[in-house]
């Protein structure tokens, strides 16, 4: 909404509700940590990660939490795959520099992975449901239905 009355004559579009589609449609996306970083990686889209917040918040989560990625992608694969820039980091031109490289080329390496990590959260999901039912009946049958 803050955005919009600079947006007039650009050329930008603002959408909302819609940001799968819009990632599906982009080169890179730039992008705030959370779950839309797992979204972006399963339609296959280079990303930048970038995340600020109350500098006593951050500090509070860093003594609570000791992650070494914040990016979904990057945590499910144990690896930097994805930018990560927070709090101070997060200036206009570093993520300008980080993101124009994915408008020339992809990094194949980092968009097989997203394939990899997309296969590992899909797998057969109903194959572990039958699994686990078969496992629960069974348990339930040795403890004479009591379980």
């Amino acid at each position: 909404a803050q955005v919009t009355p600079h947006l007039a004559g650009s050329g930008v579009q603002l959408l909302r509700g819609t940001a799968h589609l819009a990632m599906a449609a982009a080169d890179s996306v730039l992008v705030a940590s959370g779950t839309a970083t797992l979204e972006a990686a399963l339609v296959g889209r280079p990303m930048v990660v970038a995340y600020r917040m109350h500098p006593l918040s951050y500090r509070i989560l860093g003594r609570m939490l000791r992650v070494p990625h914040v990016a979904l992608p990057n945590l499910l694969a144990g690896r930097e795959l994805v930018p990560e820039f927070l709090q101070d980091a997060v200036r206009p031109a570093a993520l300008a520099e980080a993101l124009l490289p994915h408008f020339e080329s992809a990094d194949a390496a980092c968009l097989g992975e997203f394939k990899r990590l997309a296969g590992q959260l899909r797998g057969d999901c109903a194959g572990r449901v039958a699994q686990g039912l078969q496992q629960m009946l069974q348990s339930k049958e040795r403890d004479g239905g009591n379980g």
